[in-house]
């Protein structure tokens, strides 16, 4: 796999300056992900809008939020992203029980987690044709419309920096380190 360019304040685009800027206040430190992203303002500017909007103008709560986020980083096999959505999820206050079933794939603590777990599969593996049984069992958990959209927004988000730390082969955030993560193997 070939590595993109990681950048800076002092090499990136002018116009990803206020950018690089946001996310070391934020984070206190520039993550890889926008590192590599800085590169273009645009992919930069775009993956943090759908970032921010999943993150603070869903209905998901934390655990929710987390489930989706996991399941498209495992399916994908992101080597990044699991670890830092492990760190997320950990200060969202998201138990370990379910950042663990969710590294691990094994079953989550509540039927609705893992309806939320099962549909957002389906929307990847079937790259948004989920059937109509997969749509109604995702209703009879207690989700809606707004929900199913949702999903689709976190997806959207989630391809970006996925396939970005594929290309890029992005290191793990030395903070993030400690959750390093390996796909069960055979898939």
């Amino acid at each position: 796999m070939s590595t993109l360019a990681r950048l800076d304040e002092t090499n990136a685009p002018a116009a990803s300056v206020p950018l690089i800027e946001k996310s070391k206040k934020a984070f206190g430190r520039l993550p890889g992900l926008h590192s590599v992203l800085s590169a273009s303002p645009a992919a930069f500017e775009g993956y943090q809008v759908l970032h921010r909007l999943f993150a603070e103008q869903t209905a998901f709560d934390a655990d929710e939020k987390t489930v989706v986020w996991q399941t498209i980083n495992v399916e994908h096999q992101c080597h990044y992203c699991v670890p830092a959505h492990t760190g997320i999820a950990k200060m969202m206050g998201v138990s370990d029980d379910i950042s663990n079933a969710l590294r691990d794939e094994t079953p989550l603590p509540t039927t609705r987690l893992e309806s939320l777990r099962s549909f957002t599969l389906a929307m990847v593996r079937d790259r948004g044709s989920v059937s109509d049984d997969a749509l109604q069992t995702f209703y009879d958990a207690g989700y809606e419309q707004r929900h199913v959209l949702e999903v689709v927004l976190g997806l959207a988000q989630k391809v970006m920096s996925n396939y970005i730390n594929h290309i890029a082969d992005t290191p793990v955030d030395q903070v993030m380190q400690k959750f390093a993560w390996t796909p069960k193997s055979g898939r």
